[in-house]
Formats: structure tokens, C-alpha cells, sequence
């Protein structure tokens, strides 16, 4: 059905009811919706443990993590050719419902294996949500401009992990750990409401129709693009640090460390250093371009990681708190230098297909992460070690995916040859789209 707006209309006419700053504080509420559905349930996993006679410490909590991570990768391959068919609108509030349902399962379920089937219902209707507010920024922002609106979000989304598990600790004094999931009922509604004075944002021109040869040749053009395809590559090994430090905090803060009283704090002071990071990184990149942006960080981050390793091994798995998570925040913070900016620079020359893109991206990334970063967290029990080692790997091969595209980039230009060096001039040529 085509949409009432005039095909003549341009995005920018089209877009709102909303200023800019509106509409950058909604797509923060819609992804979100994520973030509170983890980060608000981690001080709660004890009680949950007692609810369902799981042992003192068991490491099977982190499957609440990690199969939500795993129903919101598989499910943004639908959602993607959906919003690029039926426009964003439309696929939002499916996607608001499904995670309402898997919420209300969550809540209401008599067993943990329930629980977990809850949990990864849930995390396929947070897909819909991550893949149209990411379509819609697309939609919405080009280039360097694309990156600085990704920061501003990122930097209001990551209030959440500062705010939640100190909500969720107050939330859990007064009701039962179920009371958590109702808490994002509630949220999920009130972004739904919100979400009501958001106007559509895909362009009639870039309607695609949805069958299997046209969603298959979006999939396809996505892989042959080189900076999608080898940035979103990169970009799956920093998600794989990310999901390997959500489900492992609670055992790293409250059994490693033996700071169970303070996990709140700790948590929340790393989350600091996200939202404070990503609200710089909004002004350097505007300043100086991704591609210098993401260099810098990545030579800052390397060497962090060696002093993480080096403070786990002499400290034989327990180094003191004061100097491990400090060093852990670091690196993580610097994330906020690299993952906005690849994710931007990943969708700058698949904006005809941004959710296609969006989809096939995000469900690369998290299902990749997710999979590397469960088998890191399955390694911690009493020591930071196997944690630190697998943070050091992930982050080498980061750096090394985004080196290779760069060098082949470098490749593709004429009568140019391939460099030892991150080529900073190339901000133009490497989102080049490669010949079919």
C-alpha cells in the first residue's frame, strides 16, 4: 500500500512533527528498549538463581544474556526487507509488540528453560526495534554528520547501563526480580506511545518489493561492498567484548572480586565512561572524520590491552579491582570511538537498502558477538584471565579487519599500491562499492 505522503515530498520535509533533538532523544528511548531488558535484570541474578535451585554462582544466568543476544541477531534478517517493504513504521510496532510478549513471558515463567525461550522471543521483537532506528537514522543522516548523530544517541543510550542496575537494585528491595520485567513492559509502552508523533521516514524511491530474489540481491550487495562487509567484520569482534563483559560482570564484580555490595557502582562507573566517550566522539568525529577518529582509538586501545593481561597474570587472576576495571573501562569506553563510526561507515554507501542493510549488519554482528563473546564468559569462573585474553584477541582482530579494508582500499586506487599505514585520505575511496 502506498504511503499518503506525495512521492515529491523529500525526507527532510517528510520526517516530522519532531526537531532534531526530539527525534534523536526517541531513536535513544527505542534503542533502549535493549539495553534495559539486560542491563536492568543484572543485580537480580542471584534471586534468580534461588527461584529456579540454580548453584550459588552458576555461570548459567548468563544464557538471560546471551539468549537474548542470539533472538535479537536471527530475527534482524526479517525485520530488514520488512521496513525497507512496509516502511519503518509499521515494522516498529511489531517489533514493540513481540518484545511486550517476550517481557510477559519472561515475567510469568515457571521455569528457567521457559524463561530462556522468553528471553529469546524478546530478544526478536528488541531486533525490530534496533533495525528501524537504525533505518531511520540512515534515512535520516549521511556521512560525518551520520556518525555525530549515532554519538549523541549512543551517549543518551548509554545512561541506561549507568542508570539500570541501581534501578534494578532499588526495583528488587521493594518486589519480587519479576517486578523487572513489568518495569519494561511499562517502558516498551511508553515508547510505543512516544513513537506515535514520528512520521515515515523511507522514501517511496526506495520501496523495494519483498521476495526472495530482491531480499537475497540486498544481502548480496551488502557482502560485496567492501567497507560494509569488513567493517561490520570488525565490528562483530568488539560486540563479542561487549557480550562477554555483560554476562560476565556479575561473577567478575561479585564473586571474583567479592564487591557484591557494590556492583551497582562499579557497573554503572564503566557506563559513565561509555556515555562520556560517545558524547566526545560526536564532536571529534564532526572535527577530524571517522577514519582518523578510529585509528587514534585503536592505538589507544591495543597497549590497554596488553596492561589488562599483564594486571591479570601477575595478579593471578585476581588483581586488585582498583586497577583492573579501571584499565577494563578504559578499553570499553574507547568502543564509543570505534562502534558508532564503524556502523556508520559500514551503512554510508548502502543507503538505497538501509534496512536491508541495517538487518543483515546488526544480525552479523550480534549473533557473531554473541557466539564469541559466550564462549569467553564461559570461561570465567575465579579468575579475570580468560577474560582479559579473550578481550586482547578480539580487540587484535578488530584492528586487523579494519586494516585489511583499508589497505584494500589503497589497493583500488590507480596506480596506488597498498601501504603500511591506516591511509588517512582515504574517506572518500573507501566506501567505494566494488564492481559487481
Amino acid at each position: 500500500m502506498p504511503l499518503s505522503i506525495s512521492s515529491q515530498t523529500t525526507t527532510s520535509e517528510r520526517v516530522y512533527r519532531l526537531s532534531r533533538t526530539e527525534l534523536l532523544a526517541l531513536i535513544s528511548a527505542i534503542m533502549a528498549l535493549t539495553a534495559v531488558a539486560i542491563d536492568l535484570m543484572l543485580p537480580a541474578f542471584d534471586d534468580i538463581r534461588d527461584s529456579f535451585d540454580l548453584a550459588d554462582g552458576s555461570a548459567d544466568t548468563s544464557k538471560i544474556v546471551t539468549v537474548f543476544f542470539f533472538g535479537l541477531a536471527v530475527a534482524q534478517i526479517f525485520y530488514g526487507p520488512l521496513a525497507d517493504r512496509f516502511g519503518r513504521k509499521p515494522i516498529l510496532y511489531v517489533g514493540i509488540g513481540v518484545y511486550i510478549l517476550g517481557a510477559t513471558g519472561s515475567a510469568l515463567a515457571p521455569t528457567f528453560e521457559l524463561l530462556l525461550l522468553s528471553r529469546f522471543v524478546w530478544g526478536v521483537g528488541a531486533a525490530g526495534t534496533r533495525v528501524v532506528a537504525m533505518a531511520i537514522v540512515r534515512d535520516r543522516f549521511e556521512g560525518d554528520a551520520m556518525a555525530k548523530a549515532m554519538s549523541q544517541i549512543m551517549a543518551v543510550f548509554m545512561l541506561v547501563p549507568i542508570l539500570a542496575p541501581a534501578l534494578g537494585s532499588v526495583i528488587i528491595t521493594f518486589v519480587p526480580w519479576r517486578g523487572l520485567f513489568w518495569f519494561c513492559v511499562v517502558w516498551a509502552l511508553m515508547v510505543l506511545l512516544w513513537s506515535f508523533r514520528l512520521m515515515e521516514t523511507l522514501d517511496p524511491a526506495n520501496r523495494r518489493p519483498l521476495n526472495p530474489v530482491a531480499t537475497v540481491r540486498g544481502f548480496v550487495q551488502v557482502t560485496r561492498t567492501p567497507v560494509t562487509a569488513g567493517y561490520t567484520i570488525s565490528s562483530v569482534f568488539l560486540q563479542a567484548v561487549f557480550t562477554a563483559y555483560l554476562a560476565s560482570s556479575e561473577v567478575i564484580i561479585s564473586d571474583i572480586f567479592d564487591r557484591r555490595d557494590q556492583f551497582a557502582l562499579v557497573f554503572g562507573a564503566v557506563a559513565t565512561l561509555f556515555a562520556a566517550t560517545a558524547l566526545i566522539n560526536g564532536r571529534v568525529v564532526d572535527r577530524f572524520g571517522i577514519e582518523r577518529v578510529v585509528t587514534t582509538a585503536f592505538n589507544a586501545i591495543l597497549p590497554l590491552c596488553v596492561v589488562l593481561i599483564t594486571l591479570a597474570i601477575v595478579g593471578n587472576g585476581t588483581p586488585p579491582i582498583w586497577l583492573f576495571m579501571p584499565t577494563l573501562g578504559l578499553i570499553l569506553s574507547a568502543f564509543m570511538f570505534l562502534l558508532p563510526n564503524l556502523n556508520s561507515a559500514a551503512m554510508m554507501p548502502v543507503g538505497d537498502i538501509a534496512g536491508t542493510a541495517s538487518a543483515l549488519t546488526g544480525a552479523v554482528r550480534i549473533a557473531g558477538g554473541a557466539a564469541l563473546g559466550a564462549l569467553i564468559s564461559s570461561q570465567v569462573n575465579d579468575s579475570v584471565t580468560p577474560f582479559a585474553v579473550g578481550v586482547a584477541t578480539m580487540c587484535l582482530c578488530a584492528a586487523a579487519s579494519v586494516r585489511i579494508v583499508r589497505i584494500r582500499a589503497t589497493r583500488r586506487l590507480a596506480g596506488a599500491s597498498a601501504t603500511s599505514e591506516f591511509p588517512q585520505a582515504l574517506h572518500v575511496t573507501v566506501y567505494e562499492k566494488e564492481d559487481s
